[in-house]
């Protein structure tokens, strides 16, 4: 998930979630912004990177329940420490949750759980790297960029979709 510097183009696709906007340059995904978000990227003129149709097509099998698992190359502007944590995100299994604090135990920085929640918050690729399992150690759907609203669909989704 290391950066370039060429401008992302962006694509805007339906969800049940309201209009997502993601990003993409170089072949992969920079970013994947909910309605509540205010996207970090700005995108640039020019034909749209073709990952885009492929994330979207993605997106869409996941919200209708027919994927579990994105395939589609991810690059995301972070500190290392923000990597860390994203990538740990990613191993979170669908359907299943986290907390910050295990999340911190994860990445082999016991007491980070304040940084991790920072960190996830950060996390620029909405529902493909899924912060969305991220929740608090007494069960709550504490914090989530996206909203609480979201945030709790998102788990509804997962915790119905078949196994």
């Amino acid at each position: 998930m290391t950066p370039h510097h060429t401008v992302p183009t962006t694509l805007q696709i339906d969800s049940p979630l309201g209009p997502l906007r993601l990003f993409a340059a170089d072949g992969a995904i920079r970013g994947i912004f909910l309605p509540s978000q205010s996207p970090t990227l700005i995108a640039g003129a020019g034909p749209p990177d073709p990952v885009l149709e492929l994330a979207a097509l993605q997106l869409r099998e996941y919200f209708v329940g027919d994927r579990r698992v994105f395939t589609v190359p991810l690059c995301a502007a972070g500190t290392e420490f923000q990597h860390k944590v994203w990538r740990a995100l990613l191993e979170i299994p669908h359907g299943e949750t986290r907390s910050y604090a295990t999340l911190a135990l994860t990445i082999a920085r016991p007491g980070a759980s304040r940084a991790v929640g920072h960190a996830n918050s950060r996390n620029p690729i909405s529902i493909l790297v899924p912060c969305h399992r991220v929740i608090g150690s007494d069960g709550a759907l504490t914090g989530y960029a996206g909203g609480a609203a979201a945030k709790q669909w998102l788990l509804s989704h997962e915790a119905t979709m078949p196994r």
